[in-house]
């Protein structure tokens, strides 16, 4: 079996691109942390509603930006041809 520098490079794209995708479980884990609180703080005040919910899906919003780098460096390391 003959392996290309190109086979190499396209190989660890692939590779590359799977790390980069395991980068939303953090996310993933860190909204839902952050939904029950949200839920239990405002089971224990629910007159401030507005404010735990706006302040939480903010926090949730910033937390899912780095889900969302891992699936554009994945992409990219799939879809774009370095080789030309």
């Amino acid at each position: 079996m003959n392996i290309t520098g190109h086979d190499l490079i396209m190989a660890c794209s692939a590779i590359g691109a799977g790390l980069a995708v395991i980068a939303g479980i953090g996310p993933g884990i860190g909204q839902g942390i952050a939904a029950g609180h949200g839920a239990a703080a405002v089971g224990r005040n629910p007159g401030a509603k507005g404010d735990i919910m706006s302040t939480m899906l903010l926090g949730q919003a910033v937390a899912e930006t780095t889900g969302l780098y891992g699936l554009v460096i994945a992409l990219l390391l799939l879809f774009v041809q370095p080789l030309g």
